[in-house]
C-alpha cells in the first residue's frame, strides 16, 4: 500500500485531501495537534506539536517516510499579520530538513496566491512577479524559495500548489459565504461589503483533488489551484440569496472590504495539463454548501 505522511490533514482543506488520498488507496499517516479526527480505515494519527522540532525529528527517525504533504500553518484570527507566521516558517524548514535526513523523496507544501504581486490581476506561476504584501504571504514565499533550492540540491521532488480562494462545507462561519448563507437561512439582514471586487473561487473538494493530482504528477514547483474564472463577490451573494429564496435585505457596504485589489484570478493551465478539471460549477458548489449549512446551522 502507498504510504504518505500529512500535516494539517484534519483541517478545512486537509480533511478533504486526506479523504482523497484514502479514496486513491493510500495509507495516510497524520501528524495532528489535538483533538484527533474520527477514526478511519488506513488513517493513522499521531499527536504532534510541529513547533517541537526535536519531537518531529525523533518521529521521522523512527518512522521514515518517502512522501510528505505539508498543509499545516496558522490560519486563525489575523493570520495575515500574525507573528505566528514566523514560527511556521521555522517549523516548516525544520520539518523539511528532518524529512530529508530520514529518507524523504517527495515534498509537497501548501503555497498561496498571497505570494503574488496582486496588481497584475491575472496570476501565472512562472511569469507573474511575486511581491507579497503580508507576513503570511511572505512567510509562505520564504519557505517556497528555500525549499525549492533545498529539494533540488537533495534530489527531492518539490511540489508547491498555490491555493486560491475556496469555499465549501465546514468553512469558518465568519467567512463570506458561510456568513451570507447563515444570514439568508435565518432570514436576517445580510451585512456585506460593497462586493464589487472579482475573485477566483474553487470548491474545497476540487481544491483537494487538485492538490492530490499535483502530488501524483510529474509537475515540479508552483502550480495554481484555482478555477481560472473571475467572479464578482456581489454575484456570489445574489446567487446565495436566490438559492435560499431569501426575501430580506442585503446591506451592501455595511462592513469594510477585506482586501483592496479589484481583481485576483489565477491561470490554471498547468493544473489542467495533468487532467484535472473541476467537479462543481459555482452554482452546484453553492447548492451543496447551502445544503450542508441547513443541517449544521450555527
Amino acid at each position: 500500500m502507498k504510504k504518505v505522511l500529512i500535516t494539517g490533514g484534519t483541517g478545512f482543506i486537509g480533511s478533504k485531501v486526506t479523504d482523497e488520498l484514502l479514496k486513491r488507496g493510500y495509507e495516510v499517516h497524520a501528524l495532528v495537534y489535538p483533538p484527533l479526527a474520527p477514526a478511519q480505515e488506513n488513517f493513522i494519527q499521531y499527536e504532534m506539536n510541529l513547533m517541537d522540532s526535536q519531537a518531529v525529528d525523533e518521529f521521522l527517525s523512527e518512522h521514515q517516510f518517502e512522501s510528505l504533504i505539508h498543509l499545516a500553518w496558522y490560519v486563525g484570527p489575523k493570520c495575515h499579520v500574525s507573528d505566528l507566521n514566523m514560527d511556521w516558517v521555522i517549523a516548516t524548514l525544520n520539518l523539511l530538513k528532518s524529512f530529508k535526513e530520514h529518507g524523504g523523496k517527495k515534498f509537497l507544501g501548501a503555497g498561496t496566491c498571497s505570494e503574488y504581486e496582486y496588481k497584475y490581476g491575472y496570476l501565472l506561476e512562472d511569469d507573474t512577479p511575486t511581491d507579497p504584501q503580508t507576513l503570511y504571504g511572505n512567510g509562505k514565499h520564504a519557505v517556497y524559495n528555500v525549499a525549492k533550492v533545498y529539494c533540488k540540491q537533495n534530489e527531492i521532488d518539490f511540489k508547491w500548489p498555490r491555493i486560491f480562494n475556496l469555499y465549501g462545507p465546514n468553512e469558518k462561519p465568519q467567512r463570506l459565504m458561510p456568513s451570507v448563507i447563515n444570514s439568508c437561512l435565518k432570514g436576517e439582514d445580510v451585512k456585506v461589503s460593497d462586493c464589487l471586487k472579482f475573485q477566483d473561487y474553487l470548491h474545497v473538494e476540487d481544491t483537494a483533488r487538485g492538490i492530490v493530482d499535483v502530488f501524483e504528477s510529474e509537475l515540479q514547483g508552483a502550480v495554481n489551484i484555482c478555477s481560472g474564472q473571475p467572479v464578482q463577490l456581489r454575484t456570489i451573494v445574489n446567487k446565495i440569496a436566490e438559492l435560499t429564496d431569501f426575501k430580506g435585505n442585503i446591506l451592501w457596504g455595511a462592513v469594510p472590504a477585506a482586501f483592496g485589489d479589484d481583481v485576483v484570478v489565477g491561470n490554471n493551465t498547468k493544473l489542467k495539463s495533468i487532467g484535472w478539471k473541476p467537479k462543481y460549477t459555482l452554482e452546484e458548489g453553492l447548492k451543496s454548501t447551502i445544503n450542508w449549512w441547513r443541517t449544521h446551522n450555527v
